[in-house]
């Protein structure tokens, strides 16, 4: 098999993006002592056909790092300054994405630097590259779903060091001291201090740009493990996606073997909620408009039942079986419905953001005493909780991987839900230009 020898601190600086390759295909030999790296043959096989230079020789034996560096070398990236990023952003509320070089800090001492190598695309990207929110900054470099390789930490950073696989999620700071930072369980996502990941603005005053670039720098205690189980790219949209289903099935103890959980919606949240409901043990109900995602949902997903929501009779059915309902649904829809369908003292929790408010059916909650509710993400600890346990598992979202080049009409075919179920973006394999 071959070996590659470990890269001193000056050649990683230099070629961060060959770092992160070379501890990709050397997965379980992270040559902690300085000694080289074993190379998996097959996956560095693969991985120069899709990283490297055309014309490149997979060796048999022991080589330099430098030699490794030169098989996936890239004349735009090579021996850059180490604090220029490249990255796509938007400049106004178009939306529309084009590349952009700008600088980010150097590690301080707390800090990790993460050389990205997938980010997932969430549908509130497309919300706050167009402002819909009305919170935009621009220029805008999008991106909360971010995994990747370290290769640089500061002198006071204790849990990571070059060559681990970590990831970021929707936030990167907060204010430490509220009651929501020192909740046991860490409750970060409610400080009123908290920092997102792009669009946002750091104690000092810079603006946060996100994961649609090339590398992130980012205080230690907001980075995340990335389980050696779990490939990169598909585990990108559980730091988002994976969370936002997960803390809601903890935090209303919808979590118990043998529950019976709805879920409303077959999108980017809803088939995380399938997958994460089947791995907690739970009998789990996909709940639908449309009779065309029954197989999708039975078949490939896992899911116990299928509901089509239009169908009367069937809703009908399954009237009163239900002990909770995690609800993904952005667009406007009859609550009562979905309420029906819960047992007494059943949950329905909503995690989608409809653009106009629903109708509260305040009769049928109170003839069931039912409770509906809300849930954003989830803290720092309860997504590394999350991770660990898809880890544990083998839960990772389905995506579809796409260039960097092709991310505004990702964005158009989002708009038309198509997509199975989540863009992922191979950072390593696209921006590197």
């Amino acid at each position: 098999m071959p070996r590659i020898r470990s890269p001193s601190d000056a050649e990683v600086k230099q070629q961060p993006r060959a770092f992160a390759l070379l501890h990709q295909v050397s997965a379980g030999s992270r040559g902690d002592g300085g000694e080289a790296l074993q190379a998996d043959p097959q996956l560095l096989q693969e991985f120069v056909k899709l990283y490297g230079q055309p014309t490149a020789q997979v060796p048999d034996g022991d080589i330099s790092f430098a030699d490794f560096a030169a098989m996936f070398s890239r004349p735009a990236v090579d021996g850059k300054p180490a604090t220029s990023c490249i990255g796509y952003a938007a400049h106004d509320n178009a939306g529309v994405l084009v590349p952009m070089t700008f600088d980010r800090a150097a590690p301080g001492p707390s800090d990790v630097r993460i050389q990205i190598t997938h980010c997932g695309i969430c549908h509130s990207d497309l919300h706050m590259v167009k402002n819909e929110w009305n919170n935009a900054i621009y220029p805008m470099v999008p991106g909360h779903e971010i995994v990747g390789i370290v290769t640089e930490v500061g002198e006071g950073v204790t849990k990571f060091k070059p060559g681990d696989r970590a990831g970021v999620g929707c936030m990167v700071d907060s204010c430490g001291s509220c009651e929501f930072c020192k909740a046991e369980c860490g409750e970060q996502q409610f400080c009123k201090g908290q920092v997102l990941t792009y669009s946002s603005k750091l104690p000092d005053g810079t603006v946060t740009k996100g994961g649609y670039s090339d590398f992130i720098v980012v205080k230690e205690s907001f980075v995340l493990r990335i389980p050696d189980s779990l490939p990169l790219d598909a585990t990108a949209p559980l730091l988002c996606a994976g969370i936002t289903t997960y803390s809601p099935l903890r935090h209303f103890g919808l979590d118990k073997p043998g529950m019976r959980l709805g879920v409303v919606g077959l999108g980017g949240l809803g088939h995380m909620a399938v997958k994460i409901g089947k791995g907690l043990g739970l009998h789990v109900t996909v709940i639908s408009t449309s009779e065309a995602k029954r197989e999708e949902a039975v078949k490939h997903l896992g899911a116990d039942a299928f509901i089509v929501s239009k169908d009367s009779g069937q809703m009908q059915a399954a009237a009163g079986s239900l002990d909770g309902i995690i609800d993904t649904v952005s667009a406007k829809h009859d609550l009562a419905a979905m309420v029906a369908l819960l047992r007494v003292d059943g949950r329905l929790v909503l995690v989608g953001v409809p653009e106009v408010p629903l109708d509260l059916p305040s009769a049928a909650l109170i003839f069931k005493r039912a409770m509906v509710s809300g849930s954003l993400i989830g803290g720092i600890k309860q997504t590394q909780e999350m991770l660990d346990f898809c880890g544990e598992k083998g839960i990772t979202a389905s995506i579809e991987k796409i260039p960097i080049d092709y991310v505004n009409t990702a964005y158009e075919r989002m708009l038309r839900s198509d997509v199975r179920y989540r863009f992922v973006i191979d950072i390593q394999g696209s921006l590197v230009q």
